[in-house]
Order: structure tokens, then sequence, then C-alpha cells
């Protein structure tokens, strides 16, 4: 699989999204090690229909696979989805689908690749994205990355037995100063 360097970092970048990797992406969406924490647990996911989930949305104008830098493997997947230009806002989403990366920075150093993008080249003012209250890492990389909790919407998420609280965060342009694109010209 061929990869694209659009936003370089130190450790991983960020290339647009293929139908390619249908069918890494399905491998990862069957797993519970990765749908426990984003609450798609229940949901049942086809190669056939992730081709043509990914054939929508890598129409977005900001979805990106992570990719280890070392190695050119992908790893993960992050984007922006629901910009509203006129409002300047946009849903961050993410998942780290590869379980051999997790715990090693990628998730962090990803979202302030597209944080950087969405508010330096979209001139976005507002990011949010919702978490479930049992991802605690995912929780903790949010915070770390300048997220602040807005709402919470109690107990709505049925998960494995038991409900839990789905948190809403976002990120302001103006809270958002440092720049992590290494591969920036200007």
């Amino acid at each position: 699989m061929k990869y694209y360097k659009k936003l370089l970092g130190e450790k991983i970048y960020l290339s647009p999204m293929t139908t390619e990797d249908a069918e890494k992406f399905t491998e990862w969406l069957n797993n519970f090690q990765t749908t426990d924490y984003i609450g798609r647990s229940g949901a049942i996911i086809t190669l056939e229909g992730e081709k043509q989930f990914l054939e929508e949305h890598i129409k977005e104008e900001a979805a990106f696979g992570i990719i280890e830098l070392e190695t050119d493997k992908i790893v993960g997947t992050i984007s922006l989805e629901k910009i509203d230009h006129l409002n300047r806002t946009g849903t961050l989403g993410i998942f780290i689908g590869d379980t051999q990366a997790r715990n090693k920075g990628y998730g962090t150093e990803a979202i302030r690749l597209i944080l950087d993008y969405g508010f330096n080249y979209l001139n976005l003012n507002n990011i949010c994205l919702d978490v479930l209250e049992v991802n605690k890492r995912a929780l903790a990389c949010y915070k770390k990355c300048g997220f602040k909790e807005y709402g919470r919407r109690r107990k709505c998420i049925y998960l494995n037995g038991k409900y839990y609280d789905r948190i809403r965060m976002d990120i302001l342009a103006e809270e958002f100063k440092d720049k992590y694109i290494k591969n920036r010209n200007i």
C-alpha cells in the first residue's frame, strides 16, 4: 500500500484515507479491544459495508490514515468530520486499531497534527469530540491535547451489560498555539 505524507510528525504521518485499507479497518472494527472504547461493539462491520463507508467518508475534507513513519504501516485513522465552514466548526474522530501501536503516543501526535491542520489550514475555530467515560486512556489524551469537557449525556451508551456517560469535549483555535506539522513550507 502506498501512503502519502500529507501531515508529517515525529513518529507518524497522516496520509489521505483510501478504500484499499477497507480490509484492515474491517478487522479492527470487529475487534472488541477497539470497539468497546468507541461504543461500536454492537455493530457488525462487513468488508462491503466498510468499503462503502470509506468511499463516502474519504470525500470528507480531512480523513486520514495514521501511518508509522519508521515502517509505513497503518495503525489507525483520524478525521475532521461535519465541517461547517460558515461557523468554522468540525468534529474529531480517531481510533488506533493496531493494538501493538497503542500507548506509544501515536494518538496524541495524530490529534496535534490534525488540530494544527484544522486551525491553521482549514481556518476552523472550534473542534469537538465525543468520548465514553469508560475510555480513560482517550480522556487523558484529549485533555493532554487541550480539549475541555463542556457537557455530558448521562448513561446513554449501553455496552457489555452496563450504561455509560458520553462526554462532549472541545478546543478553540485560541487555545491551540503550537505548530506540529513538520513538513509545512511557510
